[in-house]
Formats: C-alpha cells, structure tokens, sequence
C-alpha cells in the first residue's frame, strides 16, 4: 500500500537508475520507453491514465507494453522513493 509523501525522492533516484535504461529522466522524448520528465503534470501517461501515485505503482508493478513488472524486484520502500522522485522531474 503506498502512502503519500513516504518517499525520499534521492534514494529513489538511486532506484531510477535500472529504469533509466528505458527511461529519459531529463526529457519526455522516448527511449525505449516514454521520457517521464514532467510525468506527474500530464493530463495522462502512456497508458492512458492520470498519473496519480496509485496509477503509477500500478504500472511500475505490473509492467506491459514491453517493460517488466518490477512488483517482485522493488520493495514498497523502493517504489515510494522512486514515486517521490518521479515527482521532481
């Protein structure tokens, strides 16, 4: 259960750097996967939902469209610190 403001946004940039293989942090451009700069004041991911905390630990979770679930790989802990950081880009 993820619950706001848990996250700490620099240990979860730790965390983004395995993402970061598929992910710009600095531009919306796509990678292998969508840029997430800026992903928290879109009107809706890639997916077609609003990025609220809960929809993006849902697809950090369950993965699709070519990523992997990361809901085994990353502890609750780790997807808080990488939601608070998602936030600052």
């Amino acid at each position: 259960m993820l619950s706001a403001g848990k996250g700490d946004s620099a240990r979860g940039k730790a965390v983004f750097e395995q993402c970061a293989v598929c992910h710009n942090a600095d531009s919306d451009e796509k990678k292998m996967g969508p840029g997430l700069k800026g992903l928290y004041k879109k009107d809706k991911m890639a997916n077609g939902k609003k990025p609220t905390d809960a929809a993006v630990k849902a697809q950090i979770d369950e993965g699709g469209n070519g990523m992997p679930a990361y809901k085994d790989m990353l502890s609750d802990a780790e997807k808080d610190d990488l939601i608070a950081y998602l936030k600052t880009l």
